[in-house]
């Protein structure tokens, strides 16, 4: 079997994307995620299952879902539409007929080469702007075949190869892929175990050791770091991302990413129990300071993203 047959689950490819690395890229967003962390806006990216998501202010009712769904995750009770989401296991039936589109499929299956030939049509913009090709998710590292094939197949045909990453996996598969990537947009969420642990749900113990195993192989990095409102915000944080960075030899930037809350509706349209927490996004001027202190203590770009 080609390598490019091999298989995995993404819930989207973002064209024209200019955030996520140098120039103009195609962000591919890998399903399936390692963490969970309390302020995510991506929940969609969690499983690496294909998911329904339900929205209710669309449906009109027509019980179709109810009769074509093998699990009966879908019921309409006194003009009311329930859906159990626990029950679900995305074959997809509901949302095909569907006629008011309340329901729809968050993941795809695709082949290594059907993603390439979407990201490769692109190349023209890669050419003219310096840009090229991001693995995103959810987590790549998690489909470690999969990005790796990508990776390959990408670099052979000349792109550049951008990967954004949580940094939890084994360091072995991360010595596999880091021949192929360019830029490793690595997240520096917390700072200390226990608060990792309680926040994303894992320690930063092994994310810490693989960032400094990219930047003892010469990788370039930027730092992605979100700030969010009474999580991370306190001094000890500011200091962690000076000291992260500080011991960092090959690292170019640093990015400090606002929380938002556009993404919480999307607990609920997917049917998920546990809801995060609303939190008040960081103003400007908040912003603006914690750049200029970790700029003063890096000495390095910082980025308000």
């Amino acid at each position: 079997m080609e390598q490019t047959a091999i298989k995995g689950t993404i819930f989207d490819i973002q064209h024209f994307s200019v955030s996520d690395g140098p120039g103009i890229r195609t962000t591919v967003f890998f399903k399936g995620c390692p963490l969970r962390c309390k302020w995510c806006h991506n929940p969609e990216s969690y499983v690496p299952q294909t998911q329904i998501m339900y929205v209710s202010g669309k449906c009109s009712l027509c019980g179709k879902c109810a009769e074509i769904c093998p699990s009966s995750c879908h019921s309409i009770q006194a003009g009311n539409h329930r859906y159990q989401s626990e029950h679900c296991t995305g074959c997809g039936r509901c949302a095909k007929l569907c006629p008011a589109e309340a329901l729809t499929c968050v993941g795809q299956s695709m082949s290594a080469g059907e993603v390439l030939s979407e990201v490769l049509a692109d190349s023209l913009l890669y050419e003219t702007s310096g840009g090229g090709l991001t693995l995103s998710g959810g987590e790549p590292m998690l489909q470690p075949a999969f990005a790796l094939t990508i990776a390959k197949e990408a670099k052979a045909n000349g792109l550049n190869v951008c990967m954004e990453t949580c940094g939890f996996a084994s360091s072995e598969k991360f010595q596999e892929i880091l021949p192929y990537i360019d830029l490793f947009l690595y997240d520096y969420k917390l700072t200390g175990i226990e608060k990792h642990q309680k926040y994303t749900g894992v320690s930063n113990e092994l994310i810490l050791s693989n960032l400094a195993l990219l930047d003892s192989a010469g990788k370039d990095i930027i730092l992605r770091c979100p700030i969010i409102p009474d999580v991370n915000t306190d001094d000890d944080h500011m200091e962690g991302i000076i000291q992260t960075a500080n011991q960092l030899t090959h690292l170019r930037e640093i990015h400090l990413e606002p929380y938002h809350n556009a993404g919480v509706s999307k607990w609920q349209n997917l049917g998920l129990q546990e809801l995060p927490a609303l939190l008040t996004p960081p103003d400007t001027k908040t912003m603006d300071s914690f750049a200029r202190r970790i700029a003063a203590g890096t000495q390095k770009e910082v980025h308000v993203m």
